[in-house]
């Protein structure tokens, strides 16, 4: 099984280590401040989730990042990618009532590709609200649905794989400059709705 690591234990970092920790999936998570303040978190994700740093984190074969839009490119400055998986579970978003940031018009994660040359960029995990990633994925007789995007079709196989061991439903919408889009906030119209998808009923 490929390694997993996470940068950022913030809302959706933690929310992602819980949903790993939850079906016993190892994975190393890391925040800014060190590997001494997530002994909570990782007591909380449970006993298949540790801590340790950013370059520790960032060495995984599939490595998550929820780090804030403004700490993100240096959160991503001076990691060898060499081709491993990136999961852009980002936003050019600000706390409100701060207004979105500016990217000129852009696909978000475009961005994320330029801040993580070498990596081979997927954007998912990023369309819920925290706490829907916290719960478990099945919902009213189905599964929670997690759209996913990127450039690169064998990345996109490999995050779909792992949405898919977690228990939700994966769906791609394609590439970055388009389907990304769809479930980029500000704007994006897939952003924040918890859908789910139904096992057809039986004719």
């Amino acid at each position: 099984m490929l390694s997993i690591g996470i940068m950022g234990a913030g809302m959706i970092g933690g929310a992602i280590a819980q949903r790993l920790g939850a079906k016993g999936i190892a994975a190393t998570i890391a925040n800014s401040r060190g590997p001494e303040t997530l002994k909570d978190l990782v007591t909380k994700a449970g006993p298949s989730i540790t801590a340790g740093t950013r370059e520790q984190a960032a060495a995984k074969d599939i490595v998550f990042v929820s780090v804030k839009w403004p700490a993100l490119q240096g959160a991503l400055a001076g990691l060898d990618w060499n081709g491993r998986i990136l999961i852009d579970t980002n936003n050019n978003m600000q706390k409100p009532p701060l207004p979105p940031i500016d990217i000129g018009g852009r696909a978000s994660t475009s961005i994320v590709q330029e801040w993580a040359p070498g990596a081979r960029v997927v954007k998912a995990f990023n369309h819920h609200f925290f706490m829907n990633l916290e719960k478990s994925p099945d919902a009213d007789g189905g599964r929670r649905v997690l759209f996913y995007a990127g450039d690169d079709e064998g990345a996109k196989a490999e995050v779909a794989s792992l949405i898919d061991q977690l228990g939700f439903f994966g769906l791609d919408l394609g590439d970055v400059e388009h389907g990304s889009r769809l479930f980029q906030s500000p704007g994006g119209p897939l952003i924040a709705h918890d859908f789910v998808k139904v096992a057809s009923p039986l004719p």
